[in-house]
């Protein structure tokens, strides 16, 4: 059975990955191409250095601290999913709150473990003030297709620091 919870910055270290698995062979990719969204073979393996763990239990310590939300999704007391949004609100009108993370283990995946985080993520994002999630999203055709089962759309306004860091990441929003 998989349990849920908001993870404090104490607990985010780097054994808290030690179960978790990044792993996704991405064939296909979601592509803006002269102004219209297509889909491109774009076949690549995407996981995380160890470098990259470690700016990621930096950054999640730096949310949690910051008064955002990290969530976790343990399965035997083992951290198999993950969730951030950020505390502060961007955006004018649409008053956007960052999902800047929603990880799945690769070996948890398919069990509603992504859409349980996601939910939560929305309770909270609406509960401190945000009207919209903005979400700067990993282009795999797998992953475009969670984002709009759980209803994103493209985003009204652009975040530019999201789009300069991942150009090829679709940035998206939800209603809240």
């Amino acid at each position: 059975m998989v349990q849920y919870r908001e993870l404090c910055g104490e607990e985010i270290c780097r054994e808290l990955f030690g179960g978790f698995i990044r792993h996704q062979n991405v064939t296909k990719c979601r592509r803006r191409v002269d102004g219209e969204w297509v889909i491109r073979d774009d076949p690549f393996v995407d996981d995380w250095t160890e470098e990259e763990y470690q700016l990621l239990v930096k950054c999640l310590k730096n949310t949690a601290a910051a008064g955002g939300f990290v969530y976790g999704a343990f399965y035997d007391g083992v951290l198999k999913g993950f969730t951030s949004v950020e505390s502060a609100l961007f955006g004018g009108e649409q008053r956007y709150l960052d999902l800047s993370c929603i990880h799945v283990s690769e070996d948890m995946r398919g069990k509603r473990i992504g859409r349980a985080l996601f939910l939560a993520a929305k309770d909270w994002a609406a509960g401190h003030g945000g009207r919209k999630l903005y979400i700067s999203a990993h282009s795999a055709v797998e992953t475009q297709a969670f984002y709009r089962a759980m209803g994103c759309v493209e985003a009204e306004v652009y975040h530019q620091g999201h789009v300069e860091a991942e150009p090829y990441d679709c940035q998206l929003e939800c209603a809240l």
